[in-house]
């Protein structure tokens, strides 16, 4: 397909294409069951002038088959070079960094000026290749960068999989608590309801207490955001105080910023009554771009009772517990520590149904008569373009790659 570039509007970037392909190519991360589109969203993206070319198999393992993706109007292409050949854009849940498996191995199948859509981890503090994404000469945009802004909420597709992965993770903890969660009153006695003890009340967090809720435990939360409290208690979970000193907690775009080392020590210190108390400790501590705070030491987990859980939602970035391993499940001093990675692909037919829907909201808001157009004063643009015409475009991915400032749009 040829590529020309093309007019855009004042202070903007653009690529004009001819007959619009969308490739959605099987997902290579191992054990990944998403797929990037389902048939669901294919008439919408049919109905704007644009092709979609579906590798063989991409949705089998989230329960989309290829005859549904042919009857809502895709084509379906049995060869992955095949997908990235003809497609303009490529579409995909994992790619690059978000990827280390087989990320750099796609890289070499696209071509410049090519754009890719997906989960791209710009912000990975090891083997990070935006730089070398920008010099394939590759249109990225970065899902997880999405703006937390009124009008850009059906794109957000990090806080559609972080509503997955809290939801599971409180389904995780009450497949490996020797307990039940709710209150049972029965002939044999009454059972008392689990405890349950969120750290981090974001998405993921906010998701966990809503489920735990719904289990019938009694729930506690805490946040260094003070502001989320409202949102804690109108879930029915109850607020920890930690009578520390904060500041100004939270950064453009809802999340919680970095702290010191001593700030931590000290909210270790005021946790660690209720982590002992609690049966199920989950955690879901971030900070973008860096690693994730210890909030449990091994003595505090020598506090809790045998059989007690805790599960890291942070792992992946470090976790927040010192016995957090990416991946296992761990046991010390007769506590489980649950540390899963990609936890919503084990969800993937819903998951996949709310990226899907994310994804193609993002794509008819990028694609005007069949051009790609980027508005450079447009913050859902900015913010999630991170490479553009053989540079790192994007100032926050500069600034954390170490990149000299540039201007939206110009060369390094």
């Amino acid at each position: 397909m040829k590529i020309c570039p093309g007019a855009v509007a004042s202070g903007g970037w653009g690529w004009q294409f001819r007959d619009m392909v969308i490739g959605v190519p099987k997902e290579s991360y191992p054990g990944e069951r998403r797929v990037a589109l389902t048939p669901a969203v294919l008439p919408s993206l049919n109905q704007a002038g644009l092709r979609v070319l579906v590798e063989a198999g991409s949705g089998a393992d989230a329960g989309y088959l290829d005859e549904d993706f042919k009857q809502a109007g895709a084509e379906i292409i049995g060869s992955r070079r095949e997908i990235f050949s003809a497609a303009d854009i490529i579409v995909q849940v994992l790619a690059l960094n978000a990827n280390p498996v087989a990320g750099l191995s796609d890289l070499g199948l696209m071509r410049p000026h090519q754009a890719l859509i997906a989960f791209l981890r710009p912000l990975a503090t090891h083997d990070n290749h935006i730089s070398a994404l920008a010099e394939a000469r590759v249109t990225g945009f970065a899902v997880e960068l999405i703006p937390r802004i009124t009008r850009a909420q059906s794109m957000d597709a990090l806080s559609s999989m972080s509503t997955v992965v809290g939801y599971k993770a409180v389904l995780a903890a009450a497949e490996a608590l020797p307990k039940m969660f709710p209150m049972l009153m029965t002939a044999a006695g009454t059972i008392k309801p689990a405890r349950i003890f969120v750290i981090g009340a974001g998405i993921v967090g906010l998701q966990a207490i809503a489920t735990a809720r719904r289990l019938g435990a009694v729930v506690k939360a805490y946040d260094v955001r003070p502001a989320v409290r409202q949102e804690v208690e109108s879930l029915g979970a109850r607020f920890v105080e930690i009578p520390l000193e904060t500041g100004e907690e939270e950064k453009a775009g809802g999340y919680a910023k970095a702290k010191d080392e001593s700030f931590y020590r000290r909210q270790q210190e005021l946790l660690t009554g209720v982590i002992g108390e609690s049966d199920v400790v989950i955690t879901a501590a971030v900070v973008p771009g860096r690693k994730a705070p210890v909030l449990i030491t091994e003595a505090m987990v020598r506090e809790m009772a045998p059989g007690s859980v805790i599960v890291d939602l942070a792992a992946e970035q470090g976790g927040n517990c010192a016995f957090s391993s990416a991946g296992e499940n761990v046991v010390r001093d007769g506590v489980t520590i649950m540390s899963p990675i990609n936890i919503a692909s084990t969800v993937p037919f819903h998951a996949s149904q709310l990226y899907a829907k994310n994804l193609s909201t993002l794509l008819l808001y990028l694609i005007k008569d069949g051009q790609l157009k980027l508005d450079g004063e447009d913050p859902i643009i900015t913010d999630t373009l991170i490479t553009y015409d053989g540079a790192v475009v994007n100032a926050r991915i500069r600034e954390f790659l170490q990149l000299p400032l540039v201007e939206p749009g110009g060369k390094e």
